[in-house]
Order: C-alpha cells, then structure tokens, then sequence
C-alpha cells in the first residue's frame, strides 16, 4: 500500500523520512499532492503493510494513502 504522510514543518517530514529507512522503509520527500492540504508543503511517500507511526515525527499531520490518483485520509493528529 502506498501512504502519503504530511507535517507541519519540512524538519519533521525529514525526520521521519530517516526514521523510516531505519526500519527498512524506503521513503522519499516529495511535494505534497494539490488535493491534499499541508502546513509545509513536504510531505513523505512511502510503502508498506502498515502506516508506520511509530516512525512519524511529533509534527505529523495527517496520513493518506493513495491509490490511482485518489487519496483516503486514514489518521488524522488532533494534537
């Protein structure tokens, strides 16, 4: 599955782009895509059978994932 992961500062998406590949989890930055809103602009593409919080950074705002140009909101940081 291909998730899209936003945050609201590009420190954090960088961050958590590292954290990811620590655990194996090939992630690439990226802009994010014009559907979905972001505070920074940058959001981290990646794939895998989970969504991988445990590796997102304190910033994260939200994670999608996307499938054939459509984007599902699957969680969503109220903090």
């Amino acid at each position: 599955m291909t998730y899209i992961a936003t945050f609201h500062t590009h420190l954090s998406a960088l961050r958590s782009c590292g954290a990811l590949k620590n655990r194996g989890i090939d992630g690439r930055l990226a802009p994010v895509p014009r559907r979905i809103s972001s505070s920074c602009g940058t959001c981290v593409i990646y794939q895998g059978e989970d969504m991988a919080l445990d590796a997102m950074d304190r910033d994260l705002e939200a994670v999608w994932q996307a499938e054939e140009g459509t984007y599902r909101c699957l969680y969503q940081n109220e903090e």
